[in-house]
């Protein structure tokens, strides 16, 4: 059976764009592509065209891309959306993936890149429509970038490939642990490689409260994004902001049904957990996403690949699988376990 052409929608003002763009997908990758000048003509093809795919420009008169990308989010969560820009900026990176954009492409664009991006997307389209939209919203919260990474890299992974929403919540920028603005844009390669949205807030490291500036931080994300599961520090610890974190996101948190707490090089020995989850299908992606945390690798030992994927081991000892990541759960009023077997099964 011939598998029906990919169906895109291409929005931007600039018209030779728009048809450099419809030539390209339509002769390279095949597909069957629409087009509109603006966002809210986008918004109303939307119902008549039924795309796969929607590409757009962020800067567009009257409705920007990204207030298309979030009307589009309420309408079909599962639309995969790919926004173009002529900025190369941290900034509008960020702001991007916090829309839940799947795709960040600058002009000028790479062809290649556009048709092997959009084709990825066609496919994951279709899965994704058939499976209805996301199942869970994961929040992951941590005092510094690359805390959630080391803590459940490979269970956010898998939450991914289930086709879960991922939302990852960095406290501080870590300036007493290295370049801010480095660590800046190390978060925001690793939120990018996991799809996730990133919420990198500034808080100053090493002075985190546990009281009411941070609860209201984090009360604001789960507002925004309105998790089902939320990933954060132990409280055993002997770093302070992750302490504080734990306290805050306690408090932050308190109507969210499913809550656990995971392990940082930092954990004490109270730390206790009591799920064990199997990370064989993902270890290799947590990796990937520790790499991208370069300026702390010759530093932070932890971050070495044999120290990750030998303490993954050690926990093993106490589940099924080669590599495991622990956690202490708080709250499971959702059922924890039947996420995290659905999440292995669907692979």
């Amino acid at each position: 059976m011939v598998a029906a052409k990919g169906r895109v929608l291409v929005v931007d003002d600039d018209p030779d764009l728009v048809q450099l763009v419809r030539t390209l997908l339509e002769r390279r990758a095949g597909c069957v592509v629409e087009t509109a000048a603006d966002g809210a003509s986008a918004l109303a093809a939307l119902t008549v065209f039924e795309p796969d795919v929607v590409v757009a420009d962020i800067e567009m008169p009257g409705m920007s891309g990204l207030e298309m990308l979030e009307a589009i989010r309420e309408r079909t969560p599962w639309m995969p959306v790919v926004i173009m820009t002529a900025h190369v900026s941290v900034d509008y990176a960020v702001t991007a993936l916090r829309a839940q954009a799947d795709e960040f492409l600058t002009k000028p664009l790479d062809t290649a890149q556009v048709v092997s991006v959009v084709e990825r997307l066609v496919a994951e389209s279709r899965t994704r429509r058939e499976q209805g939209a996301r199942k869970e919203v994961v929040l992951a919260i941590g005092a510094h970038p690359d805390d959630v990474e080391i803590g459940v890299g490979g269970i956010l992974a898998g939450h991914r490939a289930a086709g879960d929403e991922i939302v990852i919540l960095t406290l501080t920028r870590g300036a007493r642990g290295g370049d801010a603005d480095q660590r800046q844009h190390e978060s925001l390669a690793a939120a990018e490689l996991l799809g996730a949205r990133l919420f990198l807030k500034d808080l100053v490291d090493t002075e985190v409260d546990g009281g009411g500036p941070t609860v209201r931080l984090i009360e604001e994300v789960v507002r925004e994004v309105r998790p089902t599961i939320v990933y954060t520090h132990t409280r055993h610890d002997r770093h302070q902001d992750h302490r504080a974190v734990n306290e805050a996101a306690i408090v932050a948190t308190r109507g969210i049904a499913t809550v656990a707490c995971f392990q940082s090089p930092s954990s004490t020995i109270d730390f206790h957990p009591n799920r064990f989850v199997s990370i064989d299908r993902y270890i290799d992606a947590k990796l990937e996403l520790l790499d991208c945390f370069r300026s702390q690798v010759e530093s932070r030992y932890y971050l070495d690949r044999d120290f990750v994927t030998t303490t993954a081991r050690y926990w093993s000892r106490f589940a099924e699988g080669t590599y495991v990541e622990p956690l202490e759960i708080l709250r499971d009023s959702r059922g924890l376990v039947g996420v995290l077997e659905r999440t292995e099964a669907e692979r």
